[in-house]
């Protein structure tokens, strides 16, 4: 088993407490208490605040391009399926990215841009899959369906924390289940796909909504 770094710490507490508490609502004094450091061992290793939201930023943006790289791969709805429930995983674990982006982007604007830039990215990647899946006869869609579906595509993944935190009966602090929100996020494709890609959609229908 590896041994945590001291900066790996670091970064571990404060992904923990920005998604807990919310990133404006901790500060680098806080990291510090309650990993039992001081304040100038925290800040030998990064130097302020924004430091430690930018290499989390960094490491949450190369886990969405890497999903967004994967997309060229996908020729089915099982994959499509399995490729959303790896990216609400990736967003349930950096929660506080997209819960926070209000904050983030007035906070910490190279981070606003940033946030521009992967969403623009996650764009690109989305409309080029729906178009595969066009090209695959996985479905029938028009180009401005595709174009469309794609952008609900990304506004879908990037806003279904804020949105399921407004559930009646939510309980605090817990997370969505990434593969009910992959399922949800799924049946925006439901016009559009063949009788085959329907029977998988209704596997998934009896496994999350009993």
């Amino acid at each position: 088993m590896s041994i945590l770094t001291t900066r790996d710490r670091i970064l571990q507490t404060s992904l923990a407490m920005f998604n807990t508490h919310g990133l404006a609502a901790v500060s680098t004094q806080k990291i510090a208490t309650e990993m039992g450091i001081s304040s100038g061992n925290l800040h030998y290793h990064f130097k302020t605040k924004q430091a430690i939201v930018e290499r989390l930023f960094s490491r949450f943006a190369q886990r969405l391009e890497e999903l967004d790289a994967a997309y060229a791969d996908i020729g089915a709805i099982d994959d499509l399926w399995l490729s959303l429930h790896l990216r609400f995983e990736a967003i349930s674990e950096y929660q506080f990215i997209y819960r926070d982006m209000p904050y983030l982007s007035a906070e910490y604007p190279v981070l606003g841009r940033r946030s521009q830039d992967l969403t623009a990215t996650n764009l690109l990647a989305a409309q080029a899959l729906c178009e595969g899946l066009v090209a695959a006869g996985v479905m029938k869609a028009s180009d401005e369906q595709a174009r469309i579906l794609a952008l609900q595509l990304v506004f879908t993944t990037s806003c279904w924390l804020s949105f399921e935190r407004l559930v009646p009966g939510r309980e605090p602090q817990k997370s969505a289940d990434p593969g009910l929100a992959a399922f949800y996020t799924l049946t925006l494709f439901s016009p559009y796909v063949s009788s085959d890609a329907h029977t998988y959609l209704d596997y998934l229908r009896s496994k999350y909504l009993r």
